[in-house]
């Protein structure tokens, strides 16, 4: 008769086969998706395929140890890790691989990112956030290797403030107090690059709850490990990072890829120190076979030896956990040949499904346009020629969107000058398509949600009758005051931003007020700095970075534009970060502290606003429109604002300044000059001067150059003065040919202009040291009349007579 301990083991034996041979069922799937999605691609059916074949059985392992209200931030390998915490399909794999645009068919992009880039949807249709600890999490994943490194440090952070800030606990909807996980799998090639050291060495210094998975497959694309990385083993070279019990740093460990208890047991041991103590731990693990070469590209037999080849077959990770399975007589060969029939069957039925549906909706759009196109060839004059186009199309085996609109439009340019019923249905319909494109691909660029910034109207600042001069860093330090008391959620970091309270004072007293979680000084890493702010953003913060200076943006630059800014667009509204960045520039003399590189910025950061305001008050006022909204923007501060005076207003965190909407500071007849920032207050000073020769100037600061000028208040301006200036000191060609393309094309100035449009720019060098350096690199007062005079001059020479 047998005992409760026999039965309890029984079970446990039952429970322990049944996991395994789910296990071993998925991992099965995956390797079949892998298998059939690189066909599909090579048949024609997609673009392009990125696989994460050899990754199974470790990404299973992990899994096991992800739980509701972790993150991950990962790459293109993961799809079998992604599979196991119920984030996705296979139908949605295919989805993505043929770039369905439905998102729910497709919802980690809607269709805009290549397959293997996955993402789990953070907010509800209306752009609110959702409960985030009632799911399992994965940030919105990008190509660029090691990019993904950086926002792992911000996820992870947001755990250990999310512990460590009792006012923070009732944020339910975003952590348990602090006990979640941020999870990063990176290539072993891709630590080569500058942004995972960063990041690595930002959560050693941070001790924080990240656990990044290496996935070593010896190669980077055909690239050999040994020319990679330090003693030809990434977690070798780490070494020194390892914790002592003096010391805290990393917990290192070495599992192999294929060994599947191993594997088990180490993510088990590594994600409870990690989640438990806040320790950062690191899994490299190797021995990882990649059966079908980095991607759809090329083949791996053009760089990989037979021995290494060979290697690959016999290391198979799927095959060596059959093995285990067999060999601890877990299950015999007949159930586990009976499990890859099924997983078979069930990819290339659900493969079918995806494209099936994906078909569906270009088939739809192909039998609407196909009875007009008909009836246009057979009516036409020209339809012998046109007929061949429609012939084309016919033939195509399965035609995109592309192929039916063009040749829509083809059949139209045809048959220009004739009537008919068809033609006029078509028009309108193609008319109709363009918004429902718009949405399909170029939707969510910014929040399109009801906390949009740019809904934010403006409050003014309001004075007592007698208002205090004080100087512009104390109306930073007062506003950002009352922000930091109504909101506890709102937190900054930077170099030099804690103790000291930045290199101009702007926090000065903060850190002792609120503490150093929330007033924080960083290394100088100002990659991580902004990786930092998007992670922590994402969960429900509201990070402010610090960039010390504006030539240091260069930097981050590459996170900004690949990361931060495509967040929303690459998840179709999807997550949001929204990340407010600070950063001073413009006027400070040298060559490496005075860049002002607004064209490069503008236009590598669509999707984050910029925000360049002439003085501390209008700073604080673009603080406090971001600060209730949800886009990322950056913010500029004038350098030479610190310490200038202004007047104190009463309202501190009240006040706000509306995005894209400039400002007439003084009214004019003549001219019409534009410039933002350091530079408008020193034209500011022209002004005066040229009124003094009867030159009347329309000054109008731009206040931001994404969004610039929504209401086209510039354009306004040029019907009175019909001539136009724009001073900035970005090189030549930069930032001002981006306004003088919004001012003359999108705002049609130019049907106002009666002389050529004047641009003031800096020389094209890096300014030179030294007062004298400044103003002959940048633009000058001088420079500024003189340019303003020859203008007037040309229309008028006998009132404005030449000067030199």
């Amino acid at each position: 008769m047998g005992t409760k301990n026999d039965s309890v083991l029984a079970d446990v034996n039952t429970k322990f086969k049944t996991e395994v041979l789910a296990d071993y069922r998925l991992a099965r799937i995956s390797r079949e998706t892998s298998l059939l999605g690189r066909r599909e691609v090579l048949s024609g059916k997609a673009k392009f395929g990125i696989f994460g074949d050899g990754k199974e059985v470790a990404q299973l392992a992990m899994a096991k140890q992800f739980k509701n209200g972790d993150f991950r931030s990962g790459y293109y390998r993961d799809q079998t890790f992604m599979m196991a915490i119920g984030a996705l399909t296979v139908k949605e794999y295919f989805a993505a691989l043929y770039a369905h645009t439905d998102v729910t068919k497709e919802p980690a992009s809607g269709g805009r990112q290549m397959g293997g880039h996955y993402a789990t949807r953070s907010l509800n249709e209306d752009g609110t956030w959702k409960n985030l600890m009632e799911q399992k999490n994965s940030s919105a994943d990008i190509s660029p290797t090691a990019g993904q490194m950086p926002r792992l440090v911000g996820l992870a952070l947001a755990s250990k403030m999310y512990r460590q800030n009792d006012a923070l606990h009732h944020m339910t909807n975003f952590t348990d107090k602090g006990n979640e996980v941020a999870f990063g799998t990176i290539g072993d090639a891709s630590t080569s690059e500058g942004p995972f050291w960063e990041s690595v060495n930002a959560a050693g210094v941070l001790q924080i709850p990240f656990a990044i998975s290496i996935w070593d497959d010896g190669y980077g694309i055909s690239v050999s490990r040994k020319y990679q990385t330090t003693k030809n083993s990434i977690s070798d070279a780490l070494s020194g990072m390892q914790r002592s019990k003096e010391v805290p740093g990393y917990e290192i460990f070495k599992v192999k890829g294929w060994d599947y208890p191993a594997l088990v047991e180490t993510y088990e041991k590594a994600i409870k120190l990690c989640r438990e103590e806040h320790v950062p731990v690191m899994i490299h693990v190797i021995e990882v076979n990649q059966p079908q070469g980095h991607s759809t590209s090329g083949s791996h037999e053009r760089y990989k030896s037979e021995e290494r080849l060979q290697w690959e077959k016999d290391f198979d990770c799927i095959d060596k956990f059959k093995a285990f399975i067999l060999d601890a007589e877990i299950a015999n060969a007949t159930e586990l040949e009976e499990i890859e029939k099924a997983a078979k069957k069930q990819v290339s039925a659900e493969k079918r499904e995806a494209w099936t549906e994906f078909l569906n909706e270009l088939t739809t759009d192909l039998n609407i346009a196909l009875p007009w196109l008909e009836t246009i060839v057979a009516e036409s004059a020209n339809g012998v020629f046109a007929q061949k186009t429609l012939d084309a199309l016919k033939a195509e085996m399965n035609p995109i969107r592309k192929d039916i609109i063009a040749a829509s439009k083809k059949i139209l340019r045809l048959t220009a000058g004739e009537d008919s019923t068809a033609k006029t249905e078509l028009k309108d319909w193609l008319n109709a398509l363009k918004e429902i494109n718009t949405d399909r691909y170029s939707s969510h660029l910014y929040s399109q949600s009801a906390e949009s910034p740019l809904l934010v109207s403006r409050t003014a600042p309001e004075y007592p009758a007698e208002p205090e001069m004080i100087d512009g860093r104390l109306i930073l330090r007062e506003n950002f005051d009352v922000m930091f008391t109504n909101r506890p959620e709102v937190l900054t970091f930077g170099e030099d931003t804690g103790k000291i309270g930045g290199v101009n004072q702007s926090m000065e007293g903060m850190q002792e007020k609120f503490g150093k979680l929330r007033v924080t000084d960083t290394g100088i890493r100002e990659c991580t700095i902004i990786g930092q702010g998007i992670g922590m953003a994402m969960r429900g913060l509201r990070p402010i970075a610090e960039i010390q200076y504006l030539d240091y943006l260069h930097y981050a630059i590459q996170l900004l534009s690949d990361d931060l800014a495509t967040v929303q667009y690459r998840t179709k509204g999807g997550q949001k970060a929204p990340l407010i960045i600070r950063t001073r520039g413009h006027r400070l003399e040298g060559v490496w502290h005075s860049g002002s590189p607004m064209g490069m910025i503008i236009n590598a950061i669509r999707g984050i606003h910029v925000c360049v305001p002439r003085n501390m008050t209008k700073a604080a006022g673009f603080y406090n429109t971001l600060i209730k909204s949800d886009d990322p923007a950056l913010v500029i501060e004038p350098l030479n604002g610190y310490r200038s005076k202004e007047p104190k207003p009463t309202n501190f965190g009240v006040f706000c300044e509306p995005l894209g909407v400039p400002e007439i500071t003084q009214e004019g007849t003549d001219v019409t000059l534009v410039s933002y920032g350091s530079t408008f207050n020193l034209i500011a000073e022209t002004v005066k001067q040229l009124a003094e020769v009867d030159i009347s100037v329309e000054l109008i600061d731009a206040q931001t150059l994404l969004p610039f000028d929504v209401h086209h208040m510039i354009a306004k301006s040029l019907e009175k003065t019909n001539k136009l200036v724009i001073v900035d000191e970005d090189c030549t060609s930069g930032a001002t040919a981006y306004m003088l393309d919004q001012i003359l094309v999108k705002q049609k100035g130019y049907y106002h202009l009666d002389s050529e449009p004047v641009t003031i720019s800096s020389h094209d060098h890096r300014p030179a040291y030294g007062t004298d350096g400044d103003y002959f690199s940048k633009p000058n007062n001088e420079d500024v009349f003189e340019k303003v005079y020859a203008l007037m001059r040309e229309s008028n020479p006998a009132k404005y007579p030449e000067l030199y």
